[in-house]
């Protein structure tokens, strides 16, 4: 398993460092000025080239490769062209406020997902089956952005059950940031009212964002509770006497749970990178929002050190469900 890791981990490094080669040179071989579009288009030429100078932009681009590359190596992900400030400092800055998105998101969609697979699989060809399946498919079917929108319109607009975009209403002072998790900082400091419409503010992006997740997890817990409905043991198990809830969630889940497991495990990384979307139509200020900007701005740095750090998640995610198959099922050896 020792050997199985470190292998894992090798890897992880390669693929890494072609994923930062790929999005460094896509990056700069498109036509666009980022220096020209931050500064605007009434800046003067001299100024456009200072800040080229500064930026080192108008050096060969084997030569920033290799100096990018020489400070990815030190920790270093660059300067933000727009904020001015280290993109490893934005990222860790704009990065609990996604896990906590992603996080409730996963909630509502393990919840949901696993249920309605569960039951869709014991209900097999009636009517709780089929209308699974049809939210299954219409969640896979739907864009997250559009869902969003649907959600605003109805609940923020029309009806008003629900606060609008943001983590809080402007005029609600933030506590103090102390972990950077808005929820924990609220009850550290307990600001009580700011937790309360916190949380009704998350309600939308989590659904939407969750959404997806539900579909994709209530097909395969079905698929896979179907599978292992079918098999012998799980008959024995009921000529026995054994109550049918036993069967179902002690014999017949336990052993169709790792194909779950791996969906779930993508399904982390998604939600991360699929929060892109999702905070940006409720303005909420995460990591993708903040890589929305920074494409719109054609910001170098940041660009690359959004996907970067995106598919550092991915690999971790892959590598954590494979480590996790292990665990759950000992006979799986890795060599």
């Amino acid at each position: 398993m020792v050997g199985y890791v470190v292998r894992r981990l090798a890897w992880m490094v390669v693929v890494l460092w072609g994923v930062t080669t790929i999005t460094f040179f896509v990056a700069r071989v498109i036509p666009a000025d980022p220096v020209g579009a931050i500064l605007g288009p009434q800046a003067p030429p001299e100024a456009i080239e200072q800040e080229k100078e500064r930026w080192g932009l108008d050096r060969p681009m084997h030569v920033q490769y290799v100096r990018y590359i020489a400070g990815l190596l030190r920790g270093d992900l660059g300067v933000s062209l727009r904020t001015r400030r280290p993109v490893l400092q934005d990222i860790l800055y704009y990065f609990p406020n996604t896990i906590e998105l992603a996080l409730a998101a996963l909630f509502i969609g393990v919840v949901m997902g696993i249920g309605l697979g569960v039951v869709s699989a014991v209900r097999s060809g009636q009517a709780v089956d089929h209308a699974s399946r049809v939210f299954a498919i219409v969640g896979l079917s739907m864009p997250a952005f559009w869902l969003g929108l649907l959600l605003l319109l109805v609940f923020y607009y029309n009806l008003g059950w629900l606060p609008g975009p943001g983590q809080l209403p402007y005029y609600f002072p933030r506590p103090p940031r102390v972990t950077g998790f808005l929820s924990l900082d609220c009850f550290l400091t307990r600001d009580w009212t700011a937790l309360g419409s916190y949380l009704l503010h998350l309600i939308m992006p989590a659904f939407t964002l969750g959404w997806l997740s539900t579909a994709s997890i209530t097909r395969i817990t079905r698929s896979s509770m179907l599978e292992v409905l079918r098999e012998e043991y799980i008959k024995t198990a009921r000529m026995k006497g054994l109550r049918e809830g036993v069967v179902v969630i002690k014999h017949a889940f336990k052993n169709a749970l790792l194909p779950v497991i791996t969906v779930i495990g993508i399904r982390v990384a998604s939600l991360l990178e699929g929060a892109v979307l999702t905070e940006t139509v409720f303005a909420w200020p995460g990591l993708g929002r903040y890589a929305t900007h920074s494409f719109l701005s054609i910001d170098f740095n940041a660009v690359v050190g959004v996907a970067l750090f995106m598919a550092l998640l991915y690999a971790a995610c892959n590598l954590a469900v494979d480590l996790l198959y292990a665990y759950l099922n000992p006979k799986i050896r890795y060599v």
